[in-house]
């Protein structure tokens, strides 16, 4: 049995559900919102590479190595982007949160905080890991602040770590959260939720 069963996970007009091939066109749509393959320090695919790239995850889940989701708008249906669990290390009770993107349009909104919410509870309370990790470019700082913002704390970075899709090689900047500060990081999460949701 795979440590990350298949999942789907709801709050806040959110679904994340497991990434399939039927995302393919509302996942490319949303990396054109914004055309986010651009920024050099992400991987998001280019729209006619999103098939591919939903292929690779599949392969991933299948040995148990990353288990991706689709991100949807319940209102709608639509896709808003994808985020998942990788680098599973079921021995020591550890998975990472990257693999992310989202349309332009819900960036800087709920979206990615309630997507980790749903997806550090699964982790912490439902998988029980011992230790939820990201990481990302070091030259990612927005990426930096968003890690930072849910509560993790810096580990330190692996120098020399990956290539960019550019051919430079990357610095990787390493966070992780261990189980005992989810409680705290869970209430300020929430706080922000509520502090940020909109009136009525």
């Amino acid at each position: 049995m795979a440590f990350v069963e298949p999942v789907t996970l709801r709050d806040r007009g959110l679904r994340l559900e497991p990434l399939a091939f039927g995302h393919e066109a509302g996942l490319a749509a949303a990396a054109a919102d914004g055309e986010l393959w651009r920024e050099r320090v992400t991987s998001v695919p280019e729209p006619q590479d999103t098939r591919h790239y939903i292929e690779a995850a599949l392969q991933a889940r299948e040995a148990g190595t990353r288990f991706a989701f689709a991100v949807i708008d319940e209102a709608d249906g639509r896709v808003l982007g994808t985020t998942s669990f990788h680098d599973i290390l079921s021995a020591v009770r550890r998975v990472e949160i990257g693999y992310t993107f989202y349309a332009r349009r819900v960036q800087r909104t709920h979206v990615n905080t309630t997507c980790k919410l749903l997806m550090m509870g699964h982790a912490f309370d439902t998988l029980g890991c011992l230790v939820v990790g990201w990481r990302t470019d070091n030259f990612n700082f927005a990426s930096q602040r968003a890690i930072e913002r849910l509560g993790a704390r810096k580990d330190g970075v692996i120098r020399g770590h990956q290539l960019r899709r550019d051919g430079t090689i990357r610095d990787t900047v390493m966070y992780s959260m261990r189980t005992g500060e989810w409680p705290e990081a869970r209430a300020q999460l929430l706080y922000l939720l509520k502090r940020h949701a909109p009136a009525g």
